[in-house]
């Protein structure tokens, strides 16, 4: 059966750029991958044929012979090796990077990003409302002075891997194809430390601390996080270090509960002054506020001071205040208050219907639910 084109096979025009071939390929290899048609013989077929046309049509000395001869003019001895530049190693190497990620490289080697750390800072109500600077201790990595970061013993260096050979990566062939990964001798650091620093044992730094200035926004709630840029762990094989984020925990206030931008407290008011009314003073985060409480206040009647709960970090006003009332029993009464609060229950009684609002209601519908 006779070949079909090669630019057919990729579906571009002869006239495609390098990057449109190898953008095509990379679409079909993916498509036509035997790992994705388990068992589908006319996949796999596929697959190679695309595999081909790509390895003659990548290299430019092998797509300008294709041009002039056709399939005659290629031959199939002068192939390139899988791992050559520019050829089927290289364009597939994207294909598993774009699958499963990876690393970045640095002078051939594997390099990783530090990890982040987490630390939990806690802090009162009033700090997350007006803001603050604070310090932190957190654990830091310097280089180890007696092996200078290196690593090896004093008068030793490090020596290339010999499996590797330095670069941090081994292939591995499967195969007609091959997958680079990281060298299992030397773990990707592409060399081998003999003899390792008695300090730092082979590592090359020593953990510290190290204390660090934080700016704490004003209006910050509790679970947010502060972003500290670079101040996680090291990268491996020179890459970048992670990033710290302090966590907020507020701490429980005594008198104030925080419902996003809001505030709620619980105000305790005397029946006398429930009854008959009055004002009383409130305690807020700027000082304190006075609230008209009218005649007849019932038990969890709710009062909103507006503008008088917290700013957050994203908005541009303040929160409210909400006030809810918890009408007090009295204890410990003197003889003479017994004597007045039962002459004053006696006069309820008489005219419960007037005196409570609810009262009268409910006691009627007891006796129906008692028969």
């Amino acid at each position: 059966m006779a070949k079909r084109d090669f630019y057919e096979v990729l579906g571009v025009p002869k006239n495609a750029s390098d990057d449109e071939i190898k953008k095509a390929y990379r679409k079909l290899a993916m498509k036509y991958h035997p790992d994705r048609n388990q068992g589908d013989a006319a996949a796999e077929g596929k697959f190679k044929e695309v595999k081909e046309a790509y390895e003659m049509l990548s290299d430019p000395e092998k797509r300008s012979a294709y041009d002039q001869y056709g399939h005659a003019g290629v031959d199939p001895n002068m192939r390139g090796g899988a791992g050559g530049p520019g050829g089927f190693g290289d364009a597939f190497g994207d294909i598993f990077g774009d699958i499963f990620g990876g690393g970045q490289r640095r002078g051939g080697r594997q390099v990783y990003r530090g990890n982040d750390l987490s630390y939990a800072m806690e802090i009162t109500l009033e700090e997350a409302a007006a803001g603050k600077d604070s310090q932190i201790r957190i654990p830091s990595w310097d280089d180890c002075n007696a092996c200078d970061g290196t690593g090896a013993k004093p008068g030793t260096q490090a020596k290339t891997c010999t499996t590797c050979h330095g670069s941090g990566q081994v292939q591995m062939r499967q195969g007609f194809f091959s997958v680079q990964q990281t060298c299992p001798h030397c773990h990707g650091k592409g060399k081998i430390i003999a003899d390792p620093c008695g300090t730092c044992h082979g590592q090359g730094k020593n953990k510290t601390n190290k204390t660090l200035e934080i700016k704490i926004p004003a209006g910050i709630d509790d679970g947010m996080r502060i972003r500290s840029t670079g101040n996680g762990e090291p990268g491996q094989n020179g890459g970048p270090p992670g990033d710290l984020f302090i966590e907020i925990r507020l701490r429980k206030h005594d008198i104030f509960e925080r419902d996003g931008d809001d505030l709620h407290c619980q105000v305790p008011v005397n029946i006398a002054t429930a009854a008959l009314g009055g004002e009383i003073d409130v305690p807020t985060l700027g000082g304190k506020a006075t609230i008209e409480i009218p005649e007849g206040t019932q038990h969890g009647k709710t009062f909103r001071l507006r503008g008088k709960g917290i700013k957050g970090v994203r908005s541009s006003v303040a929160g409210d205040l909400y006030c809810h009332v918890a009408v007090e029993t009295p204890v410990k009464l003197t003889e003479h208050q017994r004597k007045l609060l039962k002459e004053l229950d006696e006069s309820f009684k008489k005219n419960r219907d007037k005196h409570s609002p609810n009262g009268g209601g409910w006691f009627e519908k007891a006796k129906t639910f008692f028969g």
